[in-house]
């Protein structure tokens, strides 16, 4: 009984050190810049050969196998990802934006693009790796080649280089921006992450009810000069639309949402 207990965690232990570590993949997925979502999922693919080939699994920063908020996945994965390769081609918002988060955190981060799109001038002093936008099969191959080196050489400088940086250390001494780490139990993670689940839904009602007071035709313009009392006796709304409707105009304030009339 003892040896076969033994065998079974040698053979979780093995299976643990052979599986790939993670490299983030921050990247277009939808038409942008001419270029349609089909096209970003075979460069996709692309990236994800290379990347294999260096040893690395690639997994898109919004990915996770569980359930929960995106935004936290997000920010969590750039920070945890011990390389991560960014693709700024079309300069997306949200790419542009998760790529700043990555070099606020100075860890390491390769930068590719199209050879369509123009440097940004923050970014222009980091190497980009160019690949062709059409996919031209022969410039592919050698830019998966080129890619797929300098994962696995970036990534093993961050190991053994402790004057490694990315980005920032480039321009003077700065403290590293890092993301504080709690240990919570299995049933506080549990609780936090539902009232999370439970507050998204919350905000779904809301607006699904303020929707629907509006499409009946409830709401009149502020600047006519009605109140929600006189919304109230005017168009009959009950006491209960009316307080869904504060509540919604609450929520919307404090999240910084701008309300539309």
């Amino acid at each position: 009984m003892t040896n076969q207990g033994t065998e079974n965690k040698d053979h979780k232990v093995e299976a643990k050190t052979n599986e790939k570590l993670k490299c983030g993949l921050v990247m277009p997925i939808s038409s942008i810049d001419g270029c349609s979502e089909q096209h970003w999922k075979e460069v996709r693919e692309i990236l994800n050969e290379a990347i294999g080939k260096a040893g690395f699994e690639a997994n898109l920063v919004s990915h996770a196998d569980d359930v929960g908020i995106i935004h936290k996945r997000i920010i969590q994965n750039l920070y945890d990802n011990p390389i991560v390769v960014c693709d700024v081609s079309g300069k997306k918002p949200n790419v542009m934006f998760e790529l700043g988060m990555r070099l606020a955190f100075d860890k390491p981060t390769i930068i590719i693009k199209d050879n369509k799109t123009s440097y940004s001038f923050d970014t222009s002093s980091i190497e980009h790796l160019e690949y062709p936008r059409d996919l031209r099969f022969n410039k592919i191959i050698e830019f998966k080649k080129v890619l797929s080196e300098k994962v696995k050489a970036t990534y093993e400088r961050s190991n053994s280089d402790p004057e490694y940086t990315t980005f920032l250390k480039h321009f003077g001494t700065f403290k590293v921006a890092q993301l504080e780490q709690k240990e919570v139990s299995k049933e506080d993670y549990i609780i936090e992450e539902l009232r999370g689940i439970k507050k998204q839904m919350s905000q779904l009602e809301n607006r699904s009810s303020f929707d629907n007071i509006i499409h009946r035709g409830h709401v009149i313009h502020p600047r006519h000069g009605s109140t929600i009392a006189e919304i109230a006796g005017v168009n009959s709304i009950s006491e209960e639309e009316i307080q869904q409707f504060e509540d919604f105009m609450k929520a919307s304030n404090s999240e910084g949402e701008e309300t539309v009339w």
